[in-house]
């Protein structure tokens, strides 16, 4: 593999928490004066951008801190019952072999990741978990962890399933595999020409071909 280090997102990529992310924020709605999601509506919503989804939701941008917050603290009671994606322990599992380091970037907390993967006996394969609280945040924090390990920009790959992960490695540089398995569709990512497009767990084995 070309790729010395992977970095990947949690939500929605390695961890189904989809459905109790929607939950958990229909049980916070009422608190901040902003509508709840019908399940029925997550389809649209796929479909659009960070700015698009908070216009959409009427959703205050001084706000989101504080939903993001309350939110991750309501998941940690719940974040060991819910599923890992399917697939990806097995393949998590196969490409830690070929990289030298392996971690999480992510706008949950690392106390939450931290709990999933160990109930999930996944913990050990990861070097580091690496969290921001701002959801436009990332881009800082993938410069940061590759000049950690003393990485080239090509050398580092970050894995998401959101526009803004996509958007966040561009920025900062570095090569970005989608997964249209989490919460934006795979007509939204491919718009904005990711590296790699994974459609399932196994697609991740293209990268264990020679180039």
């Amino acid at each position: 593999m070309k790729f010395r280090t992977l970095v990947f997102d949690f939500d929605g990529t390695i961890a189904d928490t989809l459905g109790e992310t929607r939950k958990i924020f229909n049980e916070l709605a009422p608190d901040y004066g902003i509508r709840q999601v019908a399940e029925h509506e997550i389809e649209k919503l796929r479909h659009l951008s960070l700015k698009q989804l908070l216009t959409h939701l009427d959703i205050p941008k001084r706000r989101v801190p504080s939903l993001i917050a309350r939110g991750t603290t309501m998941l940690r009671g719940s974040i060991t019952r819910l599923d890992l994606i399917q697939g990806m322990s097995e393949v998590l599992t196969e490409l830690r072999v070929h990289v030298e380091s392996f971690g999480i970037l992510t706008s949950n907390t690392p106390e939450n990741v931290d709990l999933f993967l160990r109930t999930h006996g996944l913990r050990e394969i990861f070097d580091f978990i690496s969290s921001t609280s701002k959801l436009t945040g990332k881009s800082k924090h993938l410069k940061a962890i590759r000049k950690t390990f003393s990485l080239r920009a090509e050398e580092m790959l970050y894995v998401g399933d959101e526009l803004r992960d996509v958007k966040a490695s561009k920025k900062a540089g570095i090569p970005i595999a989608a997964v249209t398995w989490g919460f934006n569709s795979r007509d939204s990512l491919t718009a904005e020409k990711p590296d790699f497009i994974f459609d399932q767990p196994k697609d991740f084995m293209r990268l264990l071909k020679p180039h």
